[in-house]
């Protein structure tokens, strides 16, 4: 099988003899075989690991993506962030914590950006009524 894996900047894994992958989407762990029907998941953040044909191991930190299975021999993954390496206990102690820590900035991020856009909505509502209550439009 043919496995790929991309983010928007850059190719982080192409390779070409590929004998199984386990990745993980939100109902858990999974496998894909060479002749697996063709197939579509949203992946969590996770680690993507496959066995080459020389029987070595590959892995992937991924923060989330898409992975597709195209006609049971190719296998792409598109991630905004991807970390490759050859030690599965690095990739699963520095860089999973590090995209979970981004991942709650972020949404943290969005919590803050959300009140500056209620508290921006509640302030022209007041204008707005003291407008109407004086009878002139301040908006």
């Amino acid at each position: 099988m043919k496995l790929a894996i991309v983010t928007p900047l850059q190719v982080v894994v192409d390779e070409e003899a590929v004998v199984s992958i386990r990745a993980e989407d939100a109902s858990g762990s999974f496998g894909i075989l060479s002749g697996h029907a063709d197939f579509l998941t949203s992946l969590a953040i996770s680690v993507v690991r496959w066995m080459r044909k020389d029987q070595t191991w590959g892995f992937c930190a991924v923060r989330g993506g898409v992975l597709t299975v195209a006609h049971g021999s190719a296998v792409s993954i598109a991630t905004r962030e991807a970390v490759a390496g050859d030690d599965l206990a690095t990739l699963d102690q520095v860089v999973l914590e590090r995209f979970h820590k981004e991942l709650d900035e972020e949404r943290t991020q969005n919590v803050e950006a959300t009140r500056l856009h209620l508290d921006m909505i509640r302030r022209l509502v007041a204008r707005a009524s003291r407008g109407a209550a004086a009878g002139t439009d301040t908006i």
